[in-house]
């Protein structure tokens, strides 16, 4: 019998939602805000973040200790993240256990006291993750980019905040995001694994009872691109660069055909880029690209790290497998391998309940349904190589592209226009 997916929305708006799997002994479980780091302004950037590390300093009946050990006491694990749209915390433990597990999150989402000191401790700890991710410049770049490509706009700033805005977030602004962010409507609780839909449902019913719906609804709006080259000079033995270019959402129907498109052009070793620029020019050890979708817009990138003076070669390898790909497409059997490249990996992703748990969060929290994996992996195999023209033409336009380059010998050197 195949997993069953459930979902229940609570009298106050609160959306659970299941996926039932035989025949395993765990269950991933998830409480997802609907709040990210595009939700806050310029003097506010890492309060989403900020909030995250706080909500496991203490409730009124815990101590930062006593939550983990009754989580890890049972054998399983507490974890939390925070990124552009989403807030999410998480738990995986034997089934038994599952009980303990929402009890745990919603102390933590509805009764956390915020003291005063912890939050000064936490600062602290929170501004030394900034500065190390800032270390890091395969890293730092991501961060470098949408900044400079999408100024002053809140998807441009990095999730974890800066240190100058992390440094002068108050208590005031700290406990303000908390009633913002956790909002009954706002909330999709989901599990995978061997959950009991109806049980799950009572339990949350009961922990999360004290939580209202959102008054009125926060707006969002697109940013605007910036195309040009965005330069971060550091004294480093090689330059990273990120070539970006506007995007899709998540919702947009084109998604299986750019997924292709990505997986073809930088998805793995067997990928144009990968061969190309690697393994038949020794120019790169790591080169990619990605999709990075939000609800109403994304971009494209691709990433490499390379020696300064092999720059302008390794853009111009790139460019020449973007005008074929825009040109040509893929050939036969190459379009048959990618999409069973993405159809497996979908598949095999089924192994994971975490990785289960999250998708059907997602597909509550983007889509308002359930889409199965069927429906995914048989829209990827549909794709045509003029689907695949049709969205490298649209989205790889080099008059909204972005080139951001962190290093030392040569990065001064790169110039519009590009190829």
């Amino acid at each position: 019998m195949a997993p069953e997916v459930r979902s229940t929305r609570l009298e106050n708006g609160l959306r659970v939602v299941t996926e039932s799997v035989r025949d395993v002994p765990s269950v991933s479980l998830g409480v997802w805000l609907e709040t990210g780091s595009r939700h806050e302004g310029q003097s506010t950037n890492g309060v989403c973040h900020f909030l995250e590390h706080l909500f496991f300093k203490g409730t009124e009946k815990r101590t930062p200790r006593q939550i983990a050990e009754e989580i890890e006491g049972v054998g399983g694990t507490i974890d939390a993240f925070t990124d552009k749209e989403q807030t999410c915390f998480l738990t995986r433990t034997l089934a038994e256990h599952l009980e303990l597990s929402v009890d745990v999150l919603a102390d933590l989402l509805v009764n956390s006291t915020f003291l005063s000191e912890d939050i000064e401790l936490e600062r602290e700890v929170i501004i030394h993750e900034i500065q190390d991710a800032e270390a890091i410049p395969e890293d730092y770049i991501y961060d470098f980019y949408l900044h400079s490509w999408w100024p002053g706009h809140p998807l441009g700033l990095p999730v974890a905040g800066t240190v100058a805005s992390v440094g002068t977030i108050s208590r005031d602004e700290i406990l303000a995001q908390a009633r913002k962010a956790v909002r009954s409507d706002h909330i999709v609780v989901s599990a995978a694994g061997a959950v009991d839909h109806e049980q799950l449902v009572d339990w949350c019913r009961e922990k999360f009872a004290g939580l209202v719906p959102a008054v009125g609804e926060s707006e969002t709006d697109r940013p605007d691109y910036n195309p040009g080259v965005f330069v971060c000079e550091r004294e480093l033995d090689q330059a990273h660069l990120l070539l970006g270019f506007p995007g899709i959402s998540v919702t947009d129907p084109r998604y299986a055909a750019a997924e292709v498109l990505i997986a073809a052009l930088g998805g793995g070793m067997s990928s144009r880029l990968f061969q190309s620029v690697r393994e038949e020019r020794g120019k790169a050890y790591s080169v990619y690209a990605f999709l990075s979708p939000y609800r109403d817009i994304g971009y494209t990138g691709i990433y490499a790290a390379t020696g300064g003076a092999d720059i302008k070669e390794v853009l111009d390898l790139v460019f020449q497998e973007l005008t074929a790909i825009k040109l040509q497409g893929l050939d036969p059997g190459e379009l048959v391998r990618t999409r069973e490249q993405i159809a497996g990996a979908c598949l095999l992703s089924l192994e994971s309940m975490e990785s289960r748990m999250g998708r059907i969060a997602r597909n509550q929290l983007y889509f308002g349904r359930e889409i199965a994996v069927d429906e995914i992996v048989a829209e990827v195999r549909a794709v045509s190589n003029e689907q695949v023209m049709e969205i490298a033409l649209d989205i790889l336009s080099t008059d909204r592209a972005g080139l951001a380059l962190v290093g030392d010998a040569g990065v001064g050197t790169v110039s519009l226009p590009l190829p």
